[in-house]
């Protein structure tokens, strides 16, 4: 799990780095150009990809599809303005309690 935090903290800040390139340069830039609707979107299709795979019990797919899901889930926040570390704060909030608590402790709707 280091490895994976590791991982994931680079490619944030490399994310990061591209927001205002040029988006003829990179996929990530132009990603963030489109805005945060267009960055909702690629992840939710990431999502169903992922989905698709572990219906499929393909274990390397999977991997490959979460690796994708895991891109665009940093791609969105960064297009929303939400940092990582706030997403940090909420799961911190929520250690100690189980899941059946915290789902009834949310506001209805």
């Amino acid at each position: 799990m280091q490895r994976l935090a590791e991982t994931l903290i680079r490619l944030q800040a490399a994310i990061a780095a591209r927001k205002g390139a040029d988006p003829a340069s990179s996929y990530t830039a132009k990603l963030l150009s489109q805005g945060v609707e267009r960055a909702a979107k690629k992840f939710g299709e990431e999502a169903v990809e992922t989905v698709i795979a572990a219906v499929a019990r393909d274990p390397d797919a999977i991997a490959s599809e979460s690796a994708d899901l895991l891109y665009h889930w940093l791609v969105l926040l960064e297009a929303a303005g939400v940092s990582p570390d706030v997403v940090a704060d909420k799961l911190q909030a929520r250690e100690g309690q189980s899941g059946l608590e915290e789902k009834a402790s949310r506001p209805p709707g």
